[in-house]
Formats: structure tokens, sequence, C-alpha cells
């Protein structure tokens, strides 16, 4: 750190009337970034050093003599570094106090907690600083999520923009975080939901798939239960951001009054496109289905049959009852590292191969 510090000193003068003294000083001190023990990056300083440039005073200068100069400057040599040296560790306190509440525990509402800290000690050059985060995410049982540690290479990233801080967000974070809300894609889907599309009643089954039609209660209301079978998985690519969802949709016939039972049950892996915005300090997502990538028969009440005519039916289904359930899920959005209240509104989105890039404009003084 290097600082041309300008200051006046102002009293009452040895002859009467008021006193000036206008010093101008350069004051060098060593800065060193690490991390705590909670993975806090940490500002310290050393070897701070103050020279005199210049001493002024709105004294005629025969009124100083040459010895008085001399005494004046000794007396500042001493006086003053013992002033502004503590005051470039109280910056430093007032910027660590803000780096403090990049660790804080954040609350994912009913998913669970999320908390960011330092994985590896900070690297700078000459003009940026690098902050490689990890991220502690629990589910609200308490268990942690297992998260691969992630090191990007900068090589394979977009350059980071002049006047700008680069938020890098990798894909396997993203996929942690869905990991964590996964209790929230759970749904019942009934006739109700469905509107415009056929009846969801048994002989709309017998009518797409004709050799089980036998097997099936008449006219008797359909429930697809809508389960997540494994994590999410998000994929980035400069092109495009996927989310990619592992359900098990089991059919169930549901008569009034008796409990539901279980005609068959189909693995669905849905393709889902991405977007992504910044809203209120959170990146938010929001999905729609781009196709049903595979679809299969995990268990059947009712005997083995063709399931690639229900193919269109279900993906109709899913875009009409079960997109808006999970997009309403995802809406409390994730909420972005608090780095020295950086405001990530502004933020330009773009995305690179398994990462996604928040590259957000300095504020100008």
């Amino acid at each position: 750190m290097a600082v041309l510090i300008r200051m006046t000193i102002a009293g009452k003068s040895f002859i009467g009337g008021n006193l000036e003294i206008t010093v101008a000083s350069n004051l060098t001190a060593n800065n060193k970034l690490l991390k705590d023990a909670l993975g806090t990056p940490k500002f310290s300083s050393e070897n701070c050093h103050f020279s005199l440039v210049s001493v002024k005073t709105n004294l005629p200068s025969s009124m100083l003599p040459k010895v008085l100069n001399k005494f004046l400057d000794n007396t500042l040599q001493k006086m003053l570094p013992g002033l502004l040296c503590p005051a470039v560790d109280a910056v430093l306190d007032l910027v660590n106090a803000k780096l403090s509440a990049m660790t804080s525990e954040i609350s994912l509402g009913t998913a669970g907690t999320l908390q960011y800290a330092l994985l590896n000690q900070p690297t700078t050059n000459e003009t940026f600083i690098q902050l490689d985060l990890k991220t502690v995410l629990h589910q609200k049982e308490g268990d942690e999520i297992d998260l691969p540690t992630d090191e990007l290479p900068l090589t394979s990233l977009p350059p980071k923009k002049e006047a700008a801080t680069q938020l890098i967000l990798s894909a396997n974070f993203l996929s942690a975080e869905l990991q964590v809300m996964q209790e929230s894609f759970s749904l019942d889907i009934t006739d109700n939901m469905v509107l415009g599309l056929p009846p969801l009643v048994t002989s709309m089954l017998g009518t797409v798939i004709p050799e089980i039609a036998g097997a099936l209660p008449p006219s008797q209301p359909l429930v697809i239960a809508m389960r997540e079978a494994k994590p999410p998985l998000v994929t980035i690519t400069p092109e495009a951001g996927f989310v990619h969802f592992f359900n098990t949709a089991e059919f169930l016939v549901s008569p009034s009054g008796s409990a539901p039972e279980s005609l068959f049950v189909l693995d669905v892996h849905s393709d889902l496109k991405a977007r992504f915005v910044v809203k209120e300090e959170k990146l938010c997502i929001s999905l729609v289905l781009d196709s049903l990538a595979e679809m299969a028969l995990a268990s059947s009440s009712i005997g083995t049959f063709d399931v690639l005519p229900l193919k269109g039916i279900l993906a109709n289904i899913i875009h009409v009852a079960y997109m808006p359930s999970i997009n309403e899920a995802l809406q409390g959005g994730i909420p972005l590292p608090n780095l020295l209240g950086i405001k990530y509104q502004q933020a330009e989105i773009s995305m690179s191969e398994n990462a996604l890039v928040l590259n957000v404009p300095v504020a100008e003084a």
C-alpha cells in the first residue's frame, strides 16, 4: 500500500493568532491477505513506513528560523507515524468486518443452509485479488451435502473484464444447491392440474395403451406421483445451461374413499433448459422442459407394456403441471457471496464450460 497523505494541523501560534501547518507525506505498508480458521479472508499490515515530503506553515518564513524548522520536522517525523500507521490498521479492520459477513450461515428457507468460506489462501497480482471459495451446504436435518472441490482453470474461463468483479459459479455448486432443495420437487399431479389435456382417468390410459385396457379399473381418477430418484444434475456449455431431473412417475388409481393403488412406475429422465438471472442479490433459476430424454418401465402391477405411447402425454403433463411447481420452489434463489458489499444486481451473466460467469461492474466512487 502506498498512500500520499495531505493534512493540515491547526492550533495557536506561539506569537498569537492561528497557526496552520500543511503536511504532505508518503505512507507505505505491506498488507497480507490470508484466511483465518473459519475460512474468512483477512487483511493484516506490517512494515508501516512514513516519510515527510513537505511542511508548510501560514507564518512568514522569516519568523521560522532553521533550527525551528528542523525541530518541527523532527517532531512530525516522530508523532505522525504513531497517528497514521494505526489508521491503516483501522481501515483494514473495517474491511475485515465486511469480509467476515461472507462466512455467515445463510438460510435456504425450509431446505437447509448455505455457508461460504475460503478454499485456499488468496492470490493477488497487480490488477485483482483471486479468492477460491468453497461452499458448505446443509440439509434441514443438518446433513452436509458432499460437494466436489472445484478448481476451474482460469484459462478455460472468459477473461475478466476491466473495472469488474468476476464471480464464477461451477455447475457442481449449482447441482449441490438443487440437491438441498430436492424434497421441494415432489408433486402429486391430479386431473384438475392439467387443464386442456386429456382427463387423468384410467380409460385414457386404456386408449393410449390398448394392451393394458383389460387390466385397468374403468374410469377411475388417476394420480401421478412425481418423486426425485436421484439428485438433479446441472450442465453448462457456452451455448446453454441444462438441469437434468431423474424422477420416478408412479401412476396410481385413486378411487373416492379408498387408498390409492399403484398401477405402474416409470423411470423418467427430463432435460430442462435453464435461464439464469440475478434478483435481490440472489441467483434465480427458471426452467422449461426441453425433452424427455429417457423413459422406462420400472415396475408394474398390470403387466409389461410399451411405454413409448405415453411419452408425449407425460411430457405435456410435466410441462403443464410439474414445471410450474418446480419453478415456484426455485423462486427463493441462491444467495451469492457477500464480498465487501458487492452489488450483483447489475451483473452481466454468461456461460462457460461447466461454469456460470457473473461480471459485476465496479461502482464508481
